[in-house]
């Protein structure tokens, strides 16, 4: 699947005309590879003969590819007779759709799809909407009509742009086309766009996490395969929509997800296992700083059990769900180690410094770095104002205010300024550590037992 999902793909209505023969390109195994490349956006429609939605769709397309034609070219793939070319491009139901550009592969057709409805081509309005198409085509897909009667259906008496939610999306509890209100301008196209591509809630994909993250987002993951069960995936989403639409206004944007893509992050970052056989879905929030809910409760169907998971995620009666090691049944070491669970108790006791490492169980550097770490904790363990920690940042959460990319990243936590943690950038030999330590310490270091005179 490509990297761009949520794309504004506008269908451009012109004027179809009379032609004996298909406008839709037809392309093998043997001629892909050098065809596509000719067509600097291609809209290719990869099918099976026997496929009952491929034979659905076949008249719609036809009928696109000749309303588009001198725009954008339309073409097919009959998987069962072109398997190279199905595989190379991953394939694995029918129909599917994928956008070519200059014979790269763009982007699956998987978004809303938008009109611009215009006057004439010498519009003022459409001036404006194609600077702004060219300026996001790189992320958008956009076309046009000229003739304002093909708009009469979607109520569109003067020149406009609608966006279209997905056919498989659609729904009672949002408006399946969405008309622009704002100024017909690069930067109201832009807001029309950034406002109303998601909807209330949009299926959460691999390729567009990244997008739907930049907002606090809950999703719900369960069994969901629009290509194979539309109606069962929609039935749960349905019931997300309908308490999603009491609280659109709130600040959170709703999606629902496949379980199965993202089993491996509802383990790790949530607890949450997907093996358990229930069809009900899993329920999380992320907001954009990271924090992170369940609801533990199971999703009833009439939706209550959502609505009260929301009221209570709002009033602030949630409790943050932290990944973390068990605590340590003994800490005494010259070396704590800190756990999610622990790093308020130990790295943010006000009364000490600290200095933590943050690293990775596999990782080389910290491996070579163990024994001078070690040999540090020993050389202040009996210091009471200085602590010397560890935590497997690959097992534990990571709290805000500590940016760790790469391992080791080492900081240090300066008594009563918790928040104000410092990153330490020095050498990593033991005398390197002590020369910061006294440096940034609010007390003089007691090294080996003996008091250091400031």
């Amino acid at each position: 699947m490509g990297h761009l999902v949520f794309c504004v793909f506008v269908v451009c209505m012109l004027r179809s005309s009379a032609c004996g023969r298909s406008d839709v390109l037809e392309l093998k195994d043997s001629d892909f590879d050098y065809l596509a490349p000719e067509h600097e956006t291609l809209l290719v429609k990869f099918y099976a003969p026997w496929c009952g939605h491929c034979k659905k769709l076949a008249p719609e397309f036809e009928s696109a590819a000749n309303r588009l034609k001198g725009t954008v070219t339309l073409a097919k793939v009959d998987c069962t007779a072109n398997t190279e070319t199905c595989k190379k491009y991953g394939v694995t139901g029918y129909p599917t759709l994928k956008i070519f550009r200059n014979g790269q592969e763009s982007s699956s057709y998987d978004g809303p799809r938008s009109a611009g409805f215009f006057s004439g081509s010498d519009s003022s309005q459409l001036a404006e909407f194609l600077k702004g198409a060219n300026l996001m085509r790189g992320s958008f897909r956009f076309a046009h009509t000229i003739d304002l009667q093909l708009g009469h259906k979607y109520d569109v008496k003067y020149e406009s742009v609608l966006l279209f939610r997905p056919p498989r999306l659609n729904s009672t509890f949002e408006d399946t086309v969405v008309h622009q209100t704002g100024p017909m301008s690069i930067t109201g196209l832009r807001r029309f766009i950034r406002d109303n591509i998601f909807g209330i809630c949009p299926h959460l994909t691999k390729e567009n996490k990244d997008s739907l993250r930049k907002r606090d987002l809950l999703t719900a993951y369960y069994d969901l395969d629009y290509l194979r069960n539309p109606k069962g995936s929609n039935y749960w989403r349905n019931r997300v929509l309908k308490i999603a639409s009491k609280f659109s206004s709130w600040g959170l944007l709703f999606s629902v997800a496949n379980r199965h893509d993202f089993i491996e992050e509802l383990g790790d970052e949530f607890g949450l296992g997907t093996s358990d056989g229930t069809e009900l879905p899993f329920v999380t929030i992320r907001t954009r700083t990271g924090q992170k809910y369940t609801m533990r409760e199971e999703f009833t169907r009439d939706g209550k059990s959502l609505e009260s998971f929301l009221e209570d995620y709002f009033a602030g009666r949630l409790k943050q769900y932290t990944k973390s090691e068990p605590v340590p049944a003994k800490n005494n070491g010259p070396v704590k180690v800190v756990v999610a669970d622990t790093f308020e108790e130990i790295v943010n006791d006000p009364e000490k410094d600290l200095l933590i490492e943050f690293y990775a169980p596999w990782c080389g550097h910290c491996k070579k770095l163990e024994p001078k770490y070690e040999e540090l904790g020993q050389q202040l363990y009996s210091d009471p104002n200085i602590v010397i920690a560890k935590m497997d940042a690959t097992a534990n959460d990571v709290p805000q205010g500590y940016d760790v990319q790469g391992f080791p990243t080492i900081y240090f936590a300066p008594a009563g300024r918790k928040n104000e943690p410092k990153r330490y950038e020095g050498a990593r030999e033991v005398k390197d550590f002590i020369k910061f330590l006294k440096r940034e310490a609010s007390k003089p270091l007691v090294l080996n037992g003996v008091k250091e005179e400031l």
